[in-house]
């Protein structure tokens, strides 16, 4: 019953009551109608005990009186009004449950006391009415103090879990200022260094008229670029709030400038695109740009003299990305996870795609993930 909803069991009991009430009724000498609608009426308002209890307490005490004063039905009369009783002291109604219950009991003492054989049996069940009283209003209070104790409780546990919430959000901003700090010290420095040696040496060259090295301009654009996505970079973990945590100037609107580079250190690339372009989520296309340029990455450092194609396909659901290379890879040796590998992987769980990078039979390696444009049913892959 304790998974019945409250109405449901308030209904219950108000029944039961009635039923019990009934049959007081049925056997009593000198009932009649007027009697038994009183009885079914004092049962039926406990439908509203803990909703209303002032209503209850009232309905249930003028007719269980009537009961009490025409038919004399003995403790069961009293049944409903202790029900009341006990819901207007939960409630924080003490005065009304008390009036209520000296207002019944002496009702009860008035009206049998005159026609008792022997008054000492009506002060008798007068008093032990009164203990059953006094039960049900301790009882009451006890649990109206064990509710109030609980709901504290729960207070203090959201407090408690609301400042653990707020101290490791200031803990994050903290380490998130620091990491910044440090990149700004050190990469910072260190990439402009790097951006403004190109330079000279690219002005020196052309002050000749020599012919400037293609690596040497690759060199000035990828350091222009890592400039670019680090002050972005360093925005984001300075400010959170304002950005959706990722540099805005990764996408595959720039996919072109990112195989440019890639060719101009030597590479051989090709691109192809199939399907109609879109616009697509900001997340898909900052994720399919950092695949391709960590495949392209990987290619030149791990697979030299190798050719890259990478291949973009717009599907009605979904975005394919597949970079492939004809390196030398041993297609029975899997590949060692790097953190490239692993940031590729993490990127894709988090859209909920798939993402497979492994050796081709054919020679060489293969990334290829689908990354879903809209939002996963299930868990990621």
């Amino acid at each position: 019953m304790d998974r019945w909803p409250p109405l449901a069991q308030d209904g219950l009991l108000a029944a039961a009551m009635a039923v019990l009430l009934s049959v007081v009724v049925f056997v009593a000498p000198h009932a009649g109608a007027l009697d038994l609608a009183a009885a079914l009426g004092g049962s039926l308002a406990l439908v509203a005990w803990r909703r209303a209890p002032l209503v209850s307490l009232l309905v249930s005490t003028a007719c269980m009186l009537v009961v009490e004063a025409r038919i004399q039905p003995g403790p069961a009369a009293a049944f409903p009004v202790m029900v009341s009783v006990f819901a207007a002291v939960r409630a924080g109604r003490l005065p009304a449950a008390a009036l209520a219950g000296v207002v019944f009991l002496g009702t009860g003492l008035v009206a049998n006391l005159p026609g008792a054989d022997g008054s000492w049996q009506v002060l008798l069940d007068v008093s032990l009415l009164l203990g059953w009283f006094v039960a049900s209003g301790v009882a009451a209070t006890v649990t109206r103090h064990r509710q109030a104790y609980l709901e504290e409780a729960e207070r203090r546990a959201a407090e408690a879990e609301r400042t653990r919430d707020e101290a490791a959000r200031r803990r994050a901003g903290e380490e998130r200022l620091r990491i910044a700090r440090e990149l700004h010290d050190s990469l910072t420095h260190s990439i402009s260094v790097i951006k403004v040696q190109a330079g000279v040496a690219v002005h020196v060259a052309r002050k000749r008229g020599e012919d400037v090295p293609p690596a040497l301009l690759a060199i000035q654009e990828a350091s222009g670029d890592a400039m670019r996505e680090l002050r972005a970079t360093l925005e984001v973990l300075r400010d959170p709030d304002h950005s959706d945590g990722e540099p805005l100037a990764s996408g595959l609107d720039r996919l072109d400038d990112l195989v440019e580079r890639a060719r101009s250190t030597g590479l051989p690339a090709t691109v192809t695109i199939s399907g109609t372009r879109r616009e697509l989520p900001a997340e898909v296309d900052r994720a399919a740009y950092r695949i391709v340029q960590e495949a392209l990455t990987n290619v030149s450092r791990h697979a030299g003299g190798a050719a890259a194609a990478v291949r973009i396909d717009y599907a009605d659901g979904e975005l394919v990305v597949r970079v492939d290379d004809d390196g030398e890879a041993d297609p029975d040796a899997p590949p060692v996870p790097g953190k490239g590998l692993l940031g590729m992987r993490e990127r894709v769980a988090a859209l909920g795609g798939r993402l497979r990078a492994e050796p081709r039979a054919e020679g060489g390696f293969t990334v290829h993930a689908e990354l879903p444009l809209r939002e996963p049913a299930g868990e990621p892959s």
